[in-house]
């Protein structure tokens, strides 16, 4: 009986001991920038943008989405055809162009180790290479349930190609449901 009792104290100090490594190990990164937080903070879902040029080019024209939302054939095609970029023309300088690529291709999904990025790899077909995010078939899922007049229909949204307008902390690499406020309905979940 007192060897039980002693078995049993064992496994609860390690397991207390596990916990209180595990915590002291996510705490190392407060600001989730690497996609684990603290005990109790949420993690991010996709690596957030890194690069001030990235943020520049493109994030003046539209959200600067993570290069972990797409796989790199993706951002290679779409880099290639910047002259027709969703019915506009997006040419850069060939030297920008090629910086841009770099780092898209860099942090494209195959590349990241956070959760949103494998599931929206996991999510393509076969060769597939999306173009648009909102056409992978993890986002369609993700995003099913929105009612079209909340966005397409929502003269302050418009298109769920704009992230950020709903996704209160998206530029942070954050889709959590949680922080969904759709502008004109408020909070948002499914």
């Amino acid at each position: 009986m007192i060897e039980r009792k002693a078995g049993i104290m064992t496994v609860i100090m390690i397991i207390g001991g596990l916990a209180i490594a595990g915590a002291a190990i996510a705490g190392d990164d407060e600001r989730g920038e690497h996609g684990r937080g603290g005990l109790f903070s949420r993690r991010l879902d996709v690596a957030p943008v890194n690069n001030e040029l990235y943020a520049k080019e493109c994030g003046s024209c539209h959200f600067a989405y993570q290069p972990g939302l797409l796989p790199a054939r993706s951002w290679k095609k779409m880099m290639d055809t910047l002259d027709n970029h969703f019915g506009d023309n997006a040419e850069l300088d060939a030297e920008t162009q090629k910086a841009l690529t770099a780092y898209l291709v860099a942090n494209s999904a195959e590349t990241s180790s956070y959760k949103a990025s494998a599931k929206i790899l996991n999510s393509i077909k076969g060769g597939d290479t999306p173009l648009a995010i909102s056409k992978t078939a993890y986002f369609v899922r993700k995003h099913r349930e929105v009612p079209e007049r909340m966005v397409r229909g929502n003269e302050l949204v418009k298109s769920f190609a704009a992230c950020g307008k709903c996704h209160t902390a998206a530029d942070k690499g954050s889709y959590d449901e949680h922080g969904v406020v759709i502008p004109g309905f408020g909070k948002f979940e499914d």
